[in-house]
């Protein structure tokens, strides 16, 4: 994953709304939930939903399939583990300097 691309995703979850929003589309599961039923849930207005959710489809983090008259959001799973998977890869790559650095100090 390039550096832009994790940047944009996780500016679109910096956002208080979109963050509960997407929090509970990943609750919800691969069945996703209808724009109608995370507005009464969230409780705003359908404006203010739709802009919260253009902005997690364009980075990717949310999918939409209409159904009939019923437009179903679902968290894209792959995209956030690919999120999460880049915010960890290099977890701890610096330890063994760090704790090389502490014995010479000693």
């Amino acid at each position: 994953m390039k550096l832009e691309q994790a940047a944009k995703q996780l500016e679109a979850l910096g956002n208080p709304t979109r963050l509960k929003l997407y929090r509970l589309l990943v609750r919800t599961g691969e069945a996703g939930r209808p724009v109608g039923s995370l507005q009464e849930t969230l409780g705003i207005a359908a404006s203010t939903l739709s802009h919260h959710l253009h902005r997690l489809v364009l980075t990717g983090l949310v999918t939409q399939e209409r159904q009939a008259t019923t437009l179903i959001c679902r968290a894209n799973y792959p995209v956030i583990n690919g999120l999460i998977g880049f915010l960890a890869d290099e977890c701890c790559a610096d330890a063994v300097c760090a704790s090389t650095e502490a014995e010479g100090v000693a």
